[in-house]
């Protein structure tokens, strides 16, 4: 959530900020402001009654000593008249802090300098290119075809064992999805992520921390009777380990890799454009996740970027990096880059990966913090990206390498696959 300092250092900024994400920010950051300042009046108001309190209690005790019990009686009665005072006061700062604390966590964060505006997924920028588009013809399948034709996977008993958006990997592409993985947990490994093997489930402080909670709710699988929810991506759990905990400075960055699976509830539209792995509830991911000092995150961004890139050229994958616009990204991300690669057979661009910043926003509600060299504490900014989702890379896979003879496997896949070619 957005801290104090930087809401009242300049709230019409982030009122303009806010409303580069088509959020209207001036009700909710004009009464934070004003909730603020009576909170700070009233613990002014508690801490002067605090000093007034301890030189009642010492002059107490010098009339005691000196014999004149009615005098101090007096002043007991005094202390009394104060601590009734203190109770109103600590009930009217603890009203002014909850109420601050909802509205904190309904504001999205504020978009980094960089983000473009705009509203819809339209007004995205696309900022590089990559990759060799594939020659197919006309009579090029689509994934969900050639899984069928090749055995790969099998949509209908998903749907028989739980529902749709539950593929069964079968044969060949089993170990098709294996192999990515494995392949993604070793370039990130290469790269300097400390690999992590998370729980699937987490409790609701956890989404709450990394901020799928309240705003993504509807989206996740909840377990009502233990109050656990099902994690849409390892960045919740992963992300969650840092909550708390001050870290020294000389350990960060904290690069951290994990592969699960993943669960959303979102049906999303009907038709193509969500056939066979265009969207699932459950998928597979690997997940990259760093915290960073501030004046680091923004060049730990880049090398995120450039990691997601080379992933995708060594899968010889045509691909676009999009910056986002304020009105198509995260409720959490201070700035968000898309990767997609092309579907030769849909002939439509894929995501794959999201690439966020969310600088300190993640940070100050997991309380996750570094100590700097003069000794205090300091938020921390925290970053993740998809390295990478596999459902549409494994749909551009097979499209984009779909011969007479069979499915190519890039090279760089083939010493995991144990296989070049699905015939």
């Amino acid at each position: 959530m957005l801290t104090l300092q930087l809401i009242n250092q300049d709230p019409e900024d982030v009122i303009r900020r806010l409303a580069v994400k088509q959020f209207d920010g001036r009700e909710p950051i004009m009464r934070i402001v004003e909730l603020d300042k009576q909170r700070r009046a009233l613990q002014k108001q508690r801490d002067d009654n605090a000093a007034v309190l301890n030189k009642m209690a010492a002059q107490i005790g010098a009339l005691m000593k000196q014999g004149n019990r009615e005098e101090a009686e007096n002043v007991k009665a005094q202390v009394a008249g104060l601590k009734t005072a203190n109770k109103e006061i600590d009930d009217n700062l603890s009203a002014a802090q909850d109420e601050i604390t909802n509205i904190l966590l309904s504001v999205p964060n504020v978009p980094y300098s960089g983000v473009p505006e705009g509203r819809t997924a339209e007004d995205n920028v696309v900022e590089k290119t990559g990759g060799k588009m594939p020659d197919l013809g006309e009579d090029a399948l689509p994934h969900w075809e050639l899984a069928k034709k090749y055995n790969l996977i099998d949509f209908d008993l998903g749907v028989k064992i739980t529902g749709a958006g539950f593929p069964v990997y079968v044969g060949k592409g089993a170990r098709l999805q294996r192999a990515l993985i494995q392949f993604f947990l070793d370039e990130a490994g290469k790269a300097g992520y400390l690999e992590i093997e998370p729980p699937l489930v987490v409790n609701e402080a956890s989404g709450l921390g990394t901020g799928q909670l309240p705003d993504k709710e509807g989206q996740m699988y909840h377990c009502q009777v233990d109050n656990f929810y099902l994690i849409p991506t390892a960045e919740v759990p992963v992300t969650n380990m840092y909550r708390d905990v001050i870290i020294p400075q000389d350990e960060l960055p904290k690069k951290n890799c994990a592969y699960s699976a993943c669960f959303r509830r979102e049906a999303g539209s009907y038709g193509k454009d969500v056939r066979g792995l265009n969207r699932l509830h459950q998928f597979d991911k690997v997940e990259i996740v760093r915290i960073e000092k501030p004046e680091d995150s923004y060049a730990a961004l880049e090398e995120m970027k450039d990691h997601v890139q080379g992933l995708l050229d060594k899968l010889e994958l045509p691909w676009h990096i999009l910056r986002l616009c304020g009105g198509d990204m995260s409720f959490t991300s201070a700035i968000t880059f898309d990767f997609e690669v092309w579907s030769g057979a849909q002939q439509r661009w894929l995501e794959v990966s999201s690439v966020s910043n969310f600088e300190t926003y993640q940070a100050n509600r997991l309380k996750c913090r570094y100590r700097g060299d003069d000794k205090k504490t300091h938020l921390c900014h925290t970053l993740n990206g998809s390295a990478l989702a596999l459902p549409r890379i494994v749909a551009a896979l097979l499209e984009n390498n779909q011969t007479p003879e069979g499915i190519r496997i890039p090279a760089a896949l083939q010493r995991y696959t144990g296989f070049d070619i699905i015939d």
